[in-house]
């Protein structure tokens, strides 16, 4: 009966060891992360700036239903992308940097759609508000990864407001 007990613990070892050994070496580092972001950033940033383009002028001009439909479709295209990057394996190290990020990623999108909403109903100075949140949210969301290095998940928000 010993003996079975033994050998059941050294099985049981043995898988314990290989467990942990899958995990670690699944663990994913900080530029492994960063490679697999960036095209899914850089197609969304693309996606942005043909959605969003001249938007800036309709705002100015009183468009505001045209620019309105392009926050709305903006918000989509950001929280799309929100859920691809939150889908990627992250590095444990940096697990509470970027759940903070993809906080504020999702504050964006929320942002593009309420600016949306704001222009539809013809509430210009409601949505320069909006702007002003939105600028200072991307900000705060470019900060938390400013160690990943990005070139394409930091939002410019010169290009969008």
């Amino acid at each position: 009966m010993s003996r079975r007990m033994l050998v059941a613990a050294a099985a049981v070892a043995a898988l314990v060891l290989v467990v942990c050994g899958a995990a670690l070496a699944a663990e994913v580092s900080r530029e492994e992360y960063k490679e697999a972001a960036e095209p899914i950033c850089k197609a969304s940033a693309r996606a942005n700036e043909r959605i969003l383009a001249g938007v800036r002028k309709e705002v100015r001009k009183g468009q505001l239903q045209t620019a309105a439909a392009k926050f709305a479709k903006a918000a989509k295209e950001q929280a799309r992308t929100l859920r691809e990057l939150e889908a990627l394996p992250r590095p444990s190290a940096d697990e509470a940097r970027l759940a903070k990020w993809f906080s504020y990623l999702k504050i964006e999108a929320q942002l593009f759609d309420t600016a949306g909403r704001k222009l539809k109903a013809g509430d210009k100075v409601g949505a320069e508000h909006v702007f002003t949140k939105l600028s200072s949210n991307i900000n705060k969301a470019n900060i938390q990864v400013l160690p990943f290095e990005f070139t394409y998940c930091r939002l410019n928000a010169a290009k969008i407001t």
